[in-house]
């Protein structure tokens, strides 16, 4: 039996088990999840032998995973080396990049197939690739053979069976779409939390020969939602202009949002009704000199939006403690202890810039400006479905991190709810799924809680009351509203549901309910607090705090 929850979307770790991602699918489906989010792997330069061996990301040693691709006794990039000769003698190696996958790919991938093939060694399957130093991907092989020139060898070290199809299949199966990961980027070597401008050339390739192949395998495939862009970028204010490569205004864009232009008008030209995800992290701790305010991040919105990206999903970032969930009138209660080993004893105003919810109704607003400029952009939420540290750790990599209780989660999804159109969480493996009970046990035990996201002063007939908008708000669900100086706090039952439709570019699954309720008995610019609870009693984890001029 499903029982849906807010949260319609995971991310995935790749596994060798493919009969577990079965069951991740139809467990995800069971909490009404209709959309996985793959993480994947990036592209590297490496250096090589004097055999054309692959070394390993120190230069050290040759990287076994590599070394394995051999031809003709020659290592798999003196191979290519050899047959670029072949077809001009001015032809040379003059780099070498490396990409893994637990995909296998179709002839598509190919341009030039006497330099360009499908290797299997003993059971090992690897893609050669070559492309043009200057960063132009011929269609054919006329080029190679016209003139000599400088190539970049890729060498992929992929899967006898193709993972994507399979959970494409699965998608199709439990009505979950899937966003597979563009290639990762390299990182700068001088500043890693940027990605490398040197590379991108080849980046751009591998981009669009994987992306080719897919249009030829998958393209009308329901199951296939877009394309997750894995680089990671805290959201900040940043510029983008599209400016040309080497004119003036270009020298003012993120170095990382134009690898991500580059890669993003790949999709756009090859597959452009697929939409790329990205899910940048934020940072509002006061103490962190790099850390951004709400209008900051709505800035850096704004950029990102304009690279072409489809859905912002922005981590709320509580889960690593860089963002609180409070409200406005909590700014001097202390944080929530379990964010004590990140921002010390503080109150929630001294620790950071702002709540979640502040940041979220900021990049909702950056998103309609954007909007109204043309770009097609969604604004989703990715709460994260863990804390700091724990004292249950989900495994060794999730590291120190430990799983969040349900309690928790329903807290995120009221701060974000009202300003997002989907909410997803980072991730499934193993967050959700770790301990005993496991997160997605207690949210499927816990069916039917009220998560209530906001609350507006809205009539019915002649009758003042309250509209409310959440999840599972069900009729005879009982209200409490509560404010500072009032004798006892006030009980309502809720009247009505769906009387009236919800905002515009909410989650599907977000209802209304309607509560009489006379705001003539609170005074003017008083917070009041509302609790909602469901008919059998239970409670919502996150009561609303509201505050109207009446």
């Amino acid at each position: 039996m499903r029982a849906p929850y807010a949260v319609t979307g995971y991310w995935l770790i790749p596994t060798a088990d493919h009969c577990t991602w079965r069951s991740q699918l139809a467990a995800i489906h069971g909490v009404g999840g209709d959309t996985v989010i793959r993480i994947g792997w990036g592209l590297q330069a490496r250096a090589t032998d004097e055999d054309g061996r692959i070394l390993d990301s120190g230069g050290e040693a040759a990287d076994p995973r590599y070394e394995r691709c051999r031809e003709d006794g020659l290592s798999c990039v003196a191979a290519a080396e050899r047959d670029l000769r072949a077809l001009n003698p001015g032809n040379r190696v003059s780099w070498t990049f490396v990409y893994r996958t637990d995909e296998a790919f179709g002839p598509k991938l190919f341009r030039c197939p006497e330099v360009e093939k499908k290797i299997e060694v003993d059971g090992r399957v690897f893609y050669r690739i070559v492309a043009p130093e200057d960063g132009s991907d011929d269609g054919d092989c006329t080029n190679l053979s016209a003139r000599g020139r400088g190539y970049h060898v890729i060498l992929v070290a992929a899967a006898r069976q193709d993972s994507l199809a399979e959970l494409l299949d699965l998608g199709d199966r439990f009505g979950v779409k899937v966003f597979p990961a563009l290639p990762l980027a390299p990182r700068d070597p001088a500043q890693a939390t940027r990605a490398s401008a040197r590379g991108i050339d080849t980046l751009t390739t591998l981009t669009r020969r994987i992306l080719t192949d897919y249009g030829d395998r998958f393209a009308g495939r329901a199951s296939l939602g877009g394309f997750y862009q894995p680089f990671e970028l805290q959201m900040r204010d940043m510029v983008y202009t599209g400016a040309p490569e080497g004119a003036e205004e270009a020298a003012r864009d993120h170095p990382t949002l134009r690898v991500y232009a580059s890669q993003h008008r790949i999709v756009e030209q090859v597959m452009p009704d697929k939409p790329v995800l990205v899910s940048p992290y934020l940072e509002a701790r006061k103490e962190k000199g790099f850390s951004a305010t709400p209008k900051e991040v709505a800035a850096g919105f704004e950029a990102m939006a304009r690279t072409g990206v489809g859905i912002i999903a922005p981590q709320d970032s509580r889960g690593t403690g860089k963002v609180g969930l409070f409200w406005p009138d909590e700014r001097d209660e202390p944080v929530d202890e379990r964010l004590r080993p990140v921002v010390g004893e503080k109150t929630n105003g001294e620790a950071y810039h702002g709540s979640t919810r502040d940041y979220y109704r900021e990049m909702a607003a950056a998103r309609t400006r954007m909007v109204e400029q043309g770009h097609d952009v969604q604004l989703w939420a990715n709460v994260e479905a863990f804390e700091p540290s724990g004292t249950e750790a989900c495994g060794t990599r999730t590291g120190s991190r430990g799983r969040t209780d349900k309690d928790r989660l329903d807290q995120a999804v009221t701060q974000v709810g009202r300003y997002v159109s989907k909410v997803v969480s980072y991730m499934w493996s193993d967050f959700f799924t770790c301990g005993s009970p496991s997160l997605s046990e207690e949210m499927a035990g816990d069916a039917g809680r009220p998560i209530p996201v906001e609350a507006v002063r809205a009539g019915h007939d002649i009758r003042d009351g309250i509209e409310l908008r959440g999840y599972d708000l069900q009729l005879g669900g009982k209200v409490t509203i509560t404010w500072e100086g009032q004798d006892a706090p006030r009980t309502a039952e809720v009247a009505g549901v769906n009387l009236a439709a919800p905002p515009p570019d909410t989650p599907d699954r977000l209802m209304t309910a309607w509560v009489p309720f006379d705001w003539t008995q609170v005074p003017a610019g008083t917070w009041v607090r509302i609790e909602v609870a469901a008919p059998d009693g239970r409670t919502a984890a996150e009561p609303l705090h509201v505050r109207i001029d009446v």
